[in-house]
């Protein structure tokens, strides 16, 4: 996969009497002239994907809403903390929430303003895998790894959002990297930087960020010149520099007392050690702890059921799969390349690291029984480009050593890749159906380029060779490339659904199905319309764009095929939400006049404006706003409203953020005035709903929709209206007087 007349020639290739391949040549001093715009026009060319018409995107409220409160709060912004009065952290440590939040701070509360580091954090994690890339395989792998990653449909559609995944792929990417380099140079800084690098991811997501850790510590121990004392001093350093910058924010917030701290969203107890373990750790491989119960329960609902297969199923397999086979392929083919070369070997270092990367990551996901979104997979994209650009190029010079047992290993890896991608073009009905006979063709021509004019040397013979390598290349990224233009370019496809982000056409069921989401509705508003969507807990299915759905339980009326989001608990999805919703629990108003948020990115909400303006002008000086049942009804309350809203159960809904004492005690400091209740039950711990649900009917007095609304034709726009359930969702007012 690279031309013949590549610049940069790399190892002799293997003699017919299998002799070990020639180290590596030193890149030299000066790189191609090609090689620096050919880089910069794919850094341009990602630019575009990752940030053209970002305004209408929508982003995750969940997180835009931690964000906003980092700004307002320095408190907030350390913890994490969904609202500005501190209640209750997303169920995340705060690294990426602080970037954006500082980016916020400096700029202003935007989408732009939010997105801008994530934007960088993208570009520059295509910089330092080219870059790496280069050192062991030359420029030309470089630069088919660099334009595999930034063409990789679901890296596409994550890093046009906030989810936290775009900045912990740029500091595990980083973190091989300079692994790498200290394999190298057996230097100790780029290790101690590597470790540190990693620990940083874990403080962004947590266990995700050590998936790779093994790759990077097999590489060292076994290809590093240094002596095995060396070697075990400088592990060591670097295992003390990893659980420094793991583990120092959950120590700092379990210095803090927690009479003093917000809830740690997604613990059991409160606690950063326990979310480490629980909800971000083992729950997620295993299911269970927040996370849904085995067998599919859990990941299932979102990427298919956990299995060997998973990555090429109908939900992931359009995003994350195109080129996975030929990267295996690759691998091991390169891996057998280099069998009898030193252990120091820096090619053989670079395919063990970015194939156990890829393994790795691969079997984390495919055997995962706990939640498992497709936008997870970005993380297997810099192992499948690495291994495309370098172990393309090893393949190419098998190809061409004029051993006939190398001739046929390269067209096949194209082949596969071709019918692979006619499989996953023709799963998408209807959509863009002339793309698969061009890749058919275009592959048929290259394979039968190749094979032709595999030893031409020079003159009409050797362009015509070149041109197929050209026509190779075109035929296997075609698919990806149309699939991640969608979400900046397309208004039917690319389901940038916040929660739930994918790219391309909807092939697949899922809950919400990738491709779904459109633009976000408010509470009791519209959402947007979006793909064919997959089965909503309780029964309802989304109609594939066709028909309107009730949510189960819910107020709000859905647009078609709306709705991209989770829903475990049942309840009353906040009306046509654009994500997950656990927990249930109408939002309070319904189809009324839109209460904006800050503007832009599709983060505002639609609230019934009489009803907040109701609760504002009878704030009485509380701190909370109101508190609703879970963070995403939470989050959109408070973009649109700018004022710190109480979610008590957190994202999952199981959160014990919210206890009867705690209700009492925030009613009787008078920093609490209003509490939503009902929508087919508040979610979370049922016995402390339940008892919390008692004890507020008893006590507080129950807001009348004459109270703010001048109009009453309408029952939706009701704080006590019926839901489809036939349960009804109530604001009622607490004071003081109210605590026993």
């Amino acid at each position: 996969m690279t031309s013949a007349t590549d610049p940069h020639p790399s190892p002799a290739p293997v003699s017919p009497d299998w002799a070990p391949p020639a180290p590596p040549a030193a890149p030299p001093d000066k790189a191609p002239r090609w090689s620096l715009p050919a880089l910069l026009a794919i850094l341009a060319l990602a630019g575009v994907l990752y940030g053209w018409n970002l305004s209408g995107s929508s982003l995750n409220s969940f997180y835009s809403a931690a964000v906003y409160s980092g700004t307002q709060s320095w408190k907030a912004w350390f913890f994490g903390s969904l609202d500005a009065g501190n209640f209750l952290t997303v169920d995340k440590p705060p690294f990426a929430l602080m970037i954006m939040g500082l980016s916020c701070r400096v700029l202003g509360f935007g989408t732009w303003q939010m997105m801008a580091p994530e934007i960088a954090a993208a570009l520059g994690t295509i910089w330092i895998l080219h870059s790496s890339v280069k050192r062991a395989f030359g420029h030309v792998a470089a630069t088919i790894a660099a334009l595999v990653l930034a063409l990789t449909p679901i890296t596409v559609a994550i890093n046009r959002d906030n989810n936290p995944d775009t900045i912990l792929v740029l500091l595990m990417v980083g973190g091989a990297a300079l692994a790498l380099r200290a394999v190298r140079t057996d230097r100790l800084l780029p290790l101690i930087g590597s470790a540190v690098l990693f620990g940083l991811a874990f403080n962004t997501k947590m266990l995700q960020g050590y998936i790779a850790l093994p790759a990077v510590f097999a590489v060292y121990v076994y290809a590093s010149k240094l002596g095995w004392k060396k070697k075990v001093v400088n592990l060591g350093l670097a295992a003390a520099a990893l659980a420094v910058s793991s583990f120092w924010w959950a120590t700092a917030v379990s210095l803090v007392p927690a009479d003093d701290r917000p809830y740690i969203g997604g613990s059991t107890d409160g606690s950063a050690w326990n979310l480490i373990m629980g909800y971000n750790g083992l729950g997620r491989v295993l299911g269970g702890e927040g996370n849904g119960g085995g067998g599919g329960g859990g990941g299932g609902t979102f990427a298919g059921t956990a299995g060997i297969g998973r990555m090429f199923n109908e939900v992931l397999g359009g995003q994350i799969s195109w080129l996975i086979p030929f990267a295996f392929l690759a691998l091991v083919a390169g891996l057998v390349r280099c069998g009898r070369a030193p252990h120091t070997d820096l090619t053989r270092a670079a395919l063990v690291l970015w194939g156990g990367w890829l393994v790795l990551h691969y079997l984390t996901f495919a055997m995962a029984e706990g939640t498992m979104h497709p936008y997870y997979t970005t993380a297997l994209a810099p192992g499948i480009a690495a291994l495309c650009g370098g172990g393309g190029v090893l393949l190419w010079r098998a190809f061409r050593s004029g051993d006939a047992r190398w001739s046929w290993v390269l067209p096949a890896g194209l082949a596969v890749t071709g019918v692979w991608a006619i499989v996953l073009l023709r799963r998408a009905t209807g959509w863009n159906t002339w793309l698969w006979p061009v890749v058919g063709v275009l592959t048929v021509l290259a394979i039968a380029g190749l094979l032709v004019f595999r030893t031409a040397a020079s003159g009409t013979k050797a362009r015509l060779l070149a041109v197929s390598v050209i026509a190779a290349i075109v035929a296997a990224l075609a698919g990806p490339t149309a699939y991640a233009a969608s979400p900046a370019f397309s208004t039917a496809t690319g389901g940038m659904g916040g929660t739930n982000p994918t790219a391309g056409p909807s092939t697949g069921g899922g809950m919400g199905g990738p491709g779904g989401g459109g633009g976000r509705g408010g509470f009791g508003g519209n959402g947007g319309s979006g793909g064919p969507g997959g089965q909503l807990p309780g029964g309802t299915r989304q109609g594939g764009g066709q028909a309107s759905g009730q949510l189960p339980g819910g107020n709000g009326r859905m647009q078609p095929g709306g709705g991209n989001g989770e829903l475990p608990q049942g309840g009353g999805a906040p009306g046509g939400t654009n994500g997950e919703v656990p927990g249930g629990g109408t939002a309070p108003g319904g189809s009324g006049s839109t209460r904006g948020g800050f503007g832009g990115g599709g983060m505002g909400g639609s609230v019934d404006s009489a009803l907040i303006s109701y609760l504002e002008k009878h704030q009485d000086g509380a701190k909370w706003l109101l508190a609703v049942s879970n963070s995403q009804s939470a989050g959109q309350l408070i973009l649109s409203t700018h004022m710190p809203v109480i979610s008590m159960w957190g994202f999952t809904g199981t959160d014990q953020a919210m206890t009867l004492a705690r209700l009492k005690e925030l009613v009787k400091k008078g920093e609490l005035h209003y509490i939503q209740l009902g929508g087919g039950g508040m979610g979370g711990n049922s016995s402390l709903s339940q008892e919390i649900t008692s004890w507020v009917q008893k006590n507080g007095t129950a807001v009348k929709e004459s109270d703010y609304s001048t109009s009453s034709s309408s029952s939706s726009s009701s704080s006590s209206a019926s839901t489809s359930s036939g349960s009804t969702s109530t604001v009622y007012r607490l004071d003081p007087k109210d605590v026993d």
